[in-house]
């Protein structure tokens, strides 16, 4: 099974951690929560409510891509606007992206991609507010509950986790 690694500050939507999480984990593959954030205990939201805190495994200037098949990165839009300036997140995904490694984004997560300048060419989903980001960015814009190019798989909403968890666990399992 494959190596999995998880990508976000803190502040992000919680079920698109936990619910994507567990249900890769129930999938046999393993899974770690690395943070761009200055602490390893991170906040997940439910929308706009706190949710639960979870412990991160690593700093994100501590990961090393070569050590995993994939990156998946949460929503929320505080942890996906906080990531897409990080420098070391920026870094991270390219790294993966130049890898030619699975590169799996849901909800407000795709941002980065604009930053990174890996959206251009690229027909990606997302929460429906990033379309016009996502196209001044060069990529082509579809709704639909996920969308994979290449080694990118996107996905719109919580609603979508479980189109999402399947596309992630067939794309790795090639």
């Amino acid at each position: 099974m494959a190596n999995i690694a998880f990508l976000l500050d803190t502040d992000f939507e919680q079920a698109e951690y936990e619910d994507v999480n567990d249900k890769l984990v129930a999938k046999g593959h393993n899974t770690t929560l690395i943070t761009t954030n200055d602490d390893k205990q991170v906040q997940g939201l439910n929308h706009t409510d706190k949710g639960d805190k979870f412990t991160a495994d690593l700093f994100a200037k501590d990961a090393n891509a070569s050590d995993y098949d994939a990156i998946v990165l949460p929503g929320g839009t505080v942890n996906a606007d906080a990531l897409r300036i990080n420098e070391t997140a920026q870094n991270m995904v390219k790294a993966f992206a130049d890898s030619e490694k699975l590169v799996a984004a849901i909800c407000h997560a795709p941002w980065i991609f604009v930053n990174t300048g890996l959206a251009k060419g690229k027909t990606l989903t997302a929460y429906k507010t990033l379309q016009a980001d996502l196209e001044n960015g060069g990529a082509t814009f579809v709704d639909k509950e996920v969308q994979q190019d290449g080694n990118f798989i996107t996905s719109r909403t919580p609603d979508d986790i479980d189109a999402f968890v399947d596309a992630i666990d067939k794309a790795v399992n090639v």
